[in-house]
């Protein structure tokens, strides 16, 4: 008796740790793990296999395969292959066991920066095809075609960035994850300008405009990233802060080139301590002139608080309903922009 059911509960132990095997190979596919990695690959010819050199031993010639259908590897010049636990333990010289602890460590924080940066790319390029895109673009003031590329604006049309990332090899795991792919399996995204936000030079996430009826701004799930082109700007002794990214493209299209964003009126704490990293800055709040006040509200409550590490906050007037996109789009000019800088209060 005791014999069959310590048998059946060796079993039962058995099926659960296949399970838990199984959710972890899912949750960090192979593919995903190497490129965590820094492998670098290429599709192979039937677009469900990768190739590129093997991390198992010295080669120079790519011999290495990944079949992300399968979720394995195999190398033809060492001749190893397995799955993704098999891997690290050749890799890292590790048990089984140790192997499993180390891909629990790693899954959690799985770096979603390349796929960001794939889905970035893709979109940039979508917005060459699809000329209600460019058009959207004009109708908000931007007419430089070198500033929309410097700026990476891309376009999500919809229907096909799935299709897309998956022939990459990323997971339909990763990409719900990290929020580009909705529940049903649709682009987050469709039918918005998309914007990336970057912090310490990597895509941390991308911002999206309607270009149509749907609900105006959209970020994926987790941080907004730094001030936007913040490596660009933030020599300067003097910045000027807006609230949107229209509001800083044409502003940079009108020679204002130390304009930076919060992409809102609320700073992130990351946000504030780039704005205060330099004592004695000057920053030219141009939020927003709501009705309600509640632009000028967060300008005056920010300029507090910088005024509060040593930073000279001033605050910029703009005809009344106008943000500096909407203020050059009625025909506003660099000129008229720059007597509004120069009659700045302090606060």
């Amino acid at each position: 008796m005791l014999a069959r059911f310590s048998y059946a509960r060796l079993r039962r132990q058995n099926r659960t740790m296949g399970e838990d095997l199984e959710r972890l190979k899912q949750r960090l596919p192979l593919l995903d793990y190497l490129r965590q990695q820094n492998w670098l690959a290429r599709p192979a010819s039937n677009g469900r296999e990768f190739v590129g050199l093997c991390p198992l031993h010295p080669e120079t010639r790519p011999s290495f395969y990944v079949n992300t259908r399968k979720n394995l590897f195999y190398c033809h010049g060492c001749g190893q292959g397995g799955d993704l636990i098999r891997l690290v333990e050749l890799s890292q010289h590790l048990s089984f066991r140790q192997s499993l602890t180390y891909l629990e460590q790693q899954s959690a924080p799985a770096d979603s920066a390349a796929v960001l940066g794939q889905a970035a790319a893709f979109y940039q390029r979508q917005l060459e095809r699809y000329p209600e895109a460019g058009q959207y673009l004009e109708q908000r003031g931007l007419r430089d075609p070198a500033l929309i590329r410097e700026l990476q604006i891309g376009y999500a049309p919809g229907g096909s960035l799935r299709r897309h990332l998956m022939a990459q090899g990323y997971s339909l795991e990763l990409l719900g994850r990290t929020g580009l792919v909705n529940p049903q399996g649709h682009d987050a995204f469709y039918r918005r300008a998309v914007f990336p936000c970057c912090q310490d030079g990597r895509i941390v996430n991308l911002y999206g405009r309607s270009t149509g009826a749907a609900f105006a701004h959209r970020f994926l799930p987790g941080s907004k990233g730094g001030l936007f082109a913040w490596e660009s700007v933030r020599q300067f002794p003097t910045l000027i802060l807006v609230e949107g990214l229209f509001d800083l493209a044409v502003l940079w299209q009108a020679g204002f080139r130390n304009t930076t964003c919060a992409l809102g009126t609320h700073l992130t704490p990351t946000q504030f301590r780039q704005l205060s990293d330099r004592p004695g800055r000057r920053v030219d709040l141009v939020f927003d002139q709501d009705e309600n006040q509640a632009g000028q509200g967060a300008a005056q409550q920010l300029a507090r608080r910088l005024e509060g590490v040593g930073v000279k906050a001033h605050l910029v007037a703009l005809p009344p309903g106008h943000d500096p996109n909407s203020y050059f789009l009625a025909g506003a000019t660099a000129a008229d922009f720059a007597d509004c800088l120069q009659g700045a209060q302090s606060r």
